[in-house]
């Protein structure tokens, strides 16, 4: 019996079956651990946030809900491993392997923390009343989502036990030699900066430039697209957009109406005065146009008739309602003249011919 007893034992080390016994049963924690955090720590965590004002922690615990369950894996098995009797090497690479994981996990965590938090900022615009630009923020978060992910691969890298210095130094000579080919890319990229942060104009505002007229459909990060009054769309570069003039209407407070109303000469000048006068009241008491800035004079002495200069501006700047407001001004103007006896004048030309003295007695 005891040889049989010293047999097993040289095949048998206790002492590493203890360490694997006590490695499972750590691993096997950790993934109840898991199991009670997903399904019940996670609800609690939820229904205390949910008594909160604020929605960020919300979106932080959903964001992070999944990579923490793979956390509990990584760290099972990393103790695990701490525990078996596994020679230098091979913990070294699996410790390496851990923490590189635990990096991406939190990279994950954070990226959907991005996703989530775009619609957290177009809310707190509707909540508060902040005036965001609806491509500012899809832009940040994508600029972000860029740089956390150069930064986990970087991490990452550098775990491995790889030298980031000279791959850091050849992405800068790499990025010289890609910005130096993509001039108007990178022109167009840092155009839509520009107009994201100046604000010139925003999605559905109506815009003028020497290149283009239309209403603004979308702004992203290389082009503006312009939908035209013929229905058709402009793709215009941000680069050329950003170094021309740029007029936006819809940014008009009132819209300016300014033309000359010609008379006869045969207008008598009591009423030529009348005219005016009566003009004057009408458009002051007129309740869509704006009472700030109202002016009408006789204004000239024009090759066919006498001049009535009229200026004033419309409340609205809207264009179907801004050619509304200037026909029902019209048509009062013309009954005003028409009231007063006298009429509009017209191109016309009087030729006068004289008789010449005639020799002939007859």
């Amino acid at each position: 019996m005891n040889e049989l007893t010293t047999s097993i034992d040289q095949f048998v080390n206790y002492s590493d079956v203890n360490k694997i016994v006590a490695a499972s049963i750590v691993f096997l924690f950790f993934l109840l651990l898991r199991k009670i955090f997903s399904k019940y720590i996670i609800k609690i965590l939820l229904k205390l946030s949910k008594k909160t004002s604020t929605e960020v922690d919300d979106i932080l615990i959903e964001s992070f809900q999944k990579p923490l369950n793979g956390l509990f894996v990584v760290i099972g098995i990393f103790i695990a491993v701490t525990i078996l009797p596994l020679n230098l090497e091979i913990k070294t690479t699996v410790f390496i392997f851990s923490r590189s994981t635990i990096i991406i996990l939190i990279a994950w965590g954070i990226n959907s923390f991005l996703n989530a938090s775009t619609f957290l900022f177009f809310g707190m615009q509707k909540r508060v009343g902040l005036e965001l630009n609806q491509a500012v923020v899809p832009f940040i978060s994508k600029i972000l989502k860029v740089l956390l992910i150069a930064l986990a691969g970087v991490l990452v890298v550098s775990e491995l036990g790889y030298d980031i210095s000279g791959f850091i130094a050849g992405l800068g000579l790499g990025g010289l030699a890609f910005a130096l080919a993509a001039q108007d890319t990178a022109g167009n990229i840092f155009g839509g900066i520009i107009i994201l942060l100046d604000k010139p104009f925003t999605v559905g505002d109506w815009i003028l430039s020497p290149s283009v007229e239309g209403v603004v459909e979308e702004i992203n990060l290389r082009s503006t697209r312009v939908r035209t009054f013929a229905q058709s769309v402009v793709v215009m570069p941000n680069s050329k957009l950003t170094n021309e003039p740029i007029t936006n209407w819809s940014k008009m407070g009132k819209r300016r109406v300014t033309f000359n109303v010609g008379v006869t000469y045969s207008t008598p000048r009591e009423v030529l005065k009348e005219c005016v006068k009566k003009t004057t009241a009408m458009l002051e008491a007129h309740p869509d146009v704006h009472k700030e800035t109202i002016m009408v004079r006789f204004d000239s002495f024009n090759n066919s008739s006498l001049d009535i200069f009229v200026y004033f501006f419309t409340n609205t700047t809207q264009w179907e309602e801004f050619l509304r407001v200037k026909e029902d001004v019209n048509y009062k103007i013309m009954e005003i003249i028409e009231n007063e006896g006298t009429s509009f004048a017209f191109p016309s030309r009087s030729i006068y011919i004289e008789q010449m003295p005639n020799n002939n007695k007859e």
